[in-house]
């Protein structure tokens, strides 16, 4: 059983901790990469010994973090997790398995975050874990230089959408406001993470067009891309997030489906709702998790096998929000 700590508390491990090690979840994105480059540039203000894992490579869109790739040059003395919900997600690649089991503080925002770490940090409220990561880094009286606040201003962007998905606060203006005072180029960093697309990336948009689907009379859009589409185009899959926006984003749908499919042969299945349905509950129903609005899961067995779990599920959560009782907008 995990211990639920604080910031302050979480602050005050790391300021003790000695050869640290930082791992991030599997296809790794801007949240978990930006939290471990920041958290690692902090750390080693502090002249701590810092590395970082993570099963899959990190992708070339965020090479301005300059990540220290761990390569086994020290023995870890504390192993802390970053934006990783569950050990499902860590992945198994680059012997990352070896220093799952044993994790002694994890930094998160997913309510659906299982406690398998000795100490947990998690606010649900905020919109990414650079969010409760900034707060870390400040109360480890660590300076938020330039190079830290454009790590962490990466996360809450891309989790954030662009600050245009339903988790963004006021508090999370704050915040990115805070790291443009400390020198995040937000204009730079915004036309780097959103503006910039490959010749790839505009083929696997038009790919993930042609293969939508409507279900559930309208309520329900699914796009997929198949791995043979994926590795034939060599698209980077960081530049392959922001296609789960694009199903919810059409007129009367209330769920959103993006459906990748993995070298294995299985499904990486990103849920978005407009608010009308728990997307949590539906991925977690399949092994997943998130948030009530954007959450994921996996699925393995061929596209149709894949296609019928994940309607079930939808179904039951569209039929959920149906039999509950209409609010008089009015009062």
């Amino acid at each position: 059983m995990t211990e639920a700590i604080d910031r302050k508390t979480a602050a005050a491990r790391l300021r003790t901790a000695e050869n640290i090690l930082i791992l991030c979840h599997k296809n790794p994105d801007g949240d978990t990469v930006g939290c471990a480059g920041a958290l690692s540039l902090a750390l080693r203000s502090l002249q701590k010994t810092v590395g970082v894992l993570c099963a899959d490579a990190i992708p070339a869109l965020y090479d301005y973090m300059h990540i220290p790739a761990y390569d086994g040059n020290f023995a870890p003395g504390f192993v802390v997790a970053v934006d990783v919900a569950g050990t499902q997600l860590f992945g198994t690649a680059n012997g990352i398995e070896r220093y799952t089991e044993n994790i002694d503080l994890c930094i998160d925002h997913h309510a659906s975050n299982s406690g398998y770490a000795f100490e947990t940090l998690v606010d649900a409220g905020a919109a990414a874990a650079c969010e409760i990561v900034t707060d870390v880094i400040e109360a480890m009286e660590v300076e938020l230089t330039p190079a830290i606040a454009a790590c962490l201003y990466t996360g809450i962007a891309t989790d954030t959408g662009a600050f245009r998905f339903a988790s963004t606060t006021a508090a999370t203006h704050r915040t990115a406001a805070r790291l443009m005072e400390a020198g995040a180029d937000a204009g730079w960093l915004n036309q780097r993470l959103f503006e910039n697309r490959s010749k790839a990336r505009m083929q696997m948009e038009r790919d993930a067009l042609e293969s939508l689907q409507y279900h559930l009379d309208g309520r329900c859009a699914m796009i997929a891309l198949s791995w043979e589409q994926i590795s034939a185009s060599g698209v980077a899959a960081a530049e392959l997030e922001d296609l789960t926006s694009l199903p919810g984003a059409i007129e009367g749908v209330k769920v959103g489906l993006t459906l990748r499919q993995q070298r294995d042969g299985s499904w990486r299945v990103s849920v978005r709702t407009d608010g009308s349905a728990d997307a949590c509950a539906i991925a977690r129903h399949l092994g997943g998790g998130g948030h009530a609005r954007a959450a994921g899961c996996e699925v393995s067995g061929n596209f149709d096998y894949a296609c019928q779990a994940l309607l079930a599920e939808v179904e039951k959560e569209l039929d959920k929000t149906d039999d509950e009782p209409k609010r008089d907008p009015a009062g």
